[in-house]
């Protein structure tokens, strides 16, 4: 028994297209050919072949004390093939078993998120022996207290404390955070971070799955696990429903002695439309979002979607670009241009990200920076200085301005404050001894965020969290442009979990919006993950929903469309029930038979499904800014 569940369910959908072609088969012998044996011995094999899958589920079920719908389906088509109604079961098994393909093919989403995480973690490191020697282990023969070196490009093995060397590491895989941290003696680094340059000796503190990058799996493993799947609800209905229906059968049989009667009531009894209802509304609904760049995994996910009222997000990568860009250049020298070059031959000899952006900006502008500049000097937590006989160029912070008795006017300040307080990363340039550029770099805001959150807040949503590992002044710049109800900064990926968690004990439905691999536990705690196509693939595996295109005018798209589906699932379901409640009354009353039920009965299957139809048709509604603008103020 065993092993033929095992190859049916193997073979479902290749057995539910034969009984497909056989019925058609059937159809053109009796129609066009005029062969009524082959035609009745093509729905003969098309009616066992549907049985048997579905028999064996019943019986599965009743193994385990739950009486199905299958049970009620295998009871009819085994009666109608004993009364001779050939048709009407192969056409019962057949909706029944294509409304289970239809739901398998919106369910059938494998996640292989942990696995790709691990694959990620680092597995080497480079020891540094007592003879100051190295050479390369396995990051599980480190220990407490050992000394690893990491050059630049590489990945950080270990939780642990820099005590030789200073460079920039890119934390975005902990943090979230996109500019790369400059670190030195002293300072704490995470493993699974990466070093964009400089070379480093730490000390190690935690290794493997006591590290924080280690930390990031288990909660992802541990929030799936804690995942169930929510129970459909034509298997509660089923619940009541499928004995229902067998009562009514047998109390018709027992009170009118008539088996055929009985037998058309476990037929007309059979929620063909219902079975296929839900599935083809999930598959229109989620067909439409993947027309319109949104993949949702499941029917499950559309449903807890559309219950949504609290939505988290990230700040870098999901509300912002993550890439650093110029956002503003105040020139005090005489031209811009002329300054411009100069500034970017200076940083076109760092490979610092604000100084890399500096260079992208006028290159975009036109300018060259083929200027020959005297040996560049750097000084460390400041900037760049290069000085000959016939000029001076300081390139950095107010700190190097500072030390270097540059003098800042009052205009000058303001355009400094200005950049400040819109959360930029501010660079100076002094030529002899003069301030000539002032210039904002920051993570830019994504064009569409604040159309897109609006229009969720207008479909229904009632609050909008912004969580990030950023700094507390960046976050509330970037909250203050956007319909964001609350904002919390500089959190490692453990406390956005915790955030996440507590919205939930507050009773909230909650949707987490990230990119990368920092926001895998929180999309995985989350009653829908909710996942940016240009973020990281351990992201999207952990995620319900994936906006391939990274739109927040898809994610509005995808709200209102998972309402839609919703609402469209119980119009089916309300159609479904409905016409076998008037197939049985009209049953009873005499007005109904086999023929003309079993013709009602295909009707509320083609209805069901032209309403579905529907849902493929609904476009996103693109929100005009201005009114956007109105709204928010």
């Amino acid at each position: 028994m065993n092993k033929l569940n095992i190859w049916i369910q193997k073979h479902q959908n290749k057995l539910t297209a034969s009984i497909a072609i056989l019925i058609v088969v059937s159809l053109i012998a009796k129609f066009l050919l005029k062969l009524p044996t082959l035609s009745t011995v093509a729905m003969i094999i098309a009616s066992i072949i549907g049985a048997i899958p579905v028999a064996l589920h019943a019986i599965s079920a009743l193994q385990n004390k739950v009486i199905s719908i299958e049970l009620l389906v295998t009871i009819a088509v085994v009666g109608a093939f004993i009364i001779g109604e050939y048709e009407e079961s192969a056409v019962v098994t057949f909706l029944f078993l294509f409304g289970n393909f239809l739901e398998q093919k919106t369910l059938e989403k494998t996640r292989s998120s942990v696995k790709s995480l691990t694959k990620m973690a680092p597995t080497t490191a480079e020891l540094v022996n007592e003879d100051g020697t190295t050479e390369e282990v396995d990051v599980d023969d480190l220990d407490e207290g050992d000394h690893v070196v990491v050059k630049p490009g590489g990945q950080i093995p270990v939780d642990g404390k820099i005590i030789d060397g200073t460079g920039y590491m890119n934390e975005a895989s902990i943090t979230g955070e996109s500019t790369p941290v400059e670190k030195s003696i002293g300072d704490n680094v995470f493993a699974g971070s990466i070093t964009d340059n400089g070379t480093i000796t730490i000390e190690t503190t935690s290794v493997g799955e006591d590290t924080t990058f280690g930390k990031i799996i288990e909660l992802v493993e541990e929030a799936q696990d804690s995942q169930s799947p929510a129970a459909r609800f034509i298997d509660k209905f089923a619940t009541y429903y499928t004995p229902a229906v067998l009562i009514i059968g047998i109390l018709v049989w027992a009170i009118t002695q008539n088996f055929p009667l009985a037998i058309t009531v476990l037929v007309l009894g059979c929620p063909g439309a219902l079975v296929i209802g839900a599935p083809v509304s999930n598959v229109a609904g989620i067909g439409n979002g993947a027309k319109n760049g949104i993949l949702m995994k499941g029917g499950n996910a559309v449903n807890t979607f559309s219950h949504v009222d609290t939505l988290v997000l990230d700040k870098t990568g999901t509300l912002t670009t993550g890439k650093m860009s110029v956002t503003d250049v105040v020139n005090f020298g005489k031209d811009k241009n002329e300054m411009m070059a100069l500034l970017s031959a200076v940083e076109n000899t760092s490979d610092h990200p604000l100084g890399q952006a500096i260079v992208k900006y006028a290159h975009d502008l036109g300018v060259t920076d083929d200027v020959k500049l005297p040996e560049l000097d750097t000084v460390k937590g400041q900037g760049l200085v290069s000085q000959s006989d016939e000029f001076k160029i300081l390139v950095g912070n107010e700190r190097l301005m500072k030390a270097n008795n540059v003098q800042i006017t009052k205009e000058q300040r303001k355009a400094i404050n200005a950049r400040m307080n819109d959360g930029d990363s501010v660079v100076l340039m002094a030529l002899d001894q003069e301030l000539r550029l002032v210039v904002g770099v920051n993570d830019q805001l994504r064009p569409d965020a604040r159309e897109g959150l609006q229009a969720l807040k207008d479909a229904g949503l009632k609050r909008i969290v912004m969580l990030t590992g950023d700094n507390k002044v960046a976050a509330q710049r970037v909250a203050e442009r956007l319909p964001i109800d609350e904002v919390h900064a500089e959190l490692l990926p453990e406390d956005k979990v915790e955030f996440v968690k507590k919205f939930k004990e507050q009773g909230n439905t909650v949707a987490f919006v990230g990119d990368g691999i920092n926001d895998s536990p929180s999309l995985a705690t989350a009653d829908i993950g909710i996942g940016m196509g240009t973020g990281t693939d351990v992201a999207i595996e952990t995620s319900d929903i994936i906006l391939v295109k990274s739109s927040f005018d898809a994610l509005a798209h995808a709200y209102k469309l998972s309402k839609k589906t919703v609402a469209n699932t119980k119009e089916n379901i309300i159609i479904a029930v409905g016409t076998v409640a008037l197939l049985l009354l009209g049953l009873v009353v005499g007005v109904i038979h086999m023929g003309s039920g079993m013709f009602v009965h295909e009707l509320s299957i083609l209805v069901v499904i032209f309403n579905a139809m529907r849902l493929i048709q609904n476009k996103p509604s693109k929100l005009d800014s201005n009114q956007v603008l109105k709204t928010a103020n």
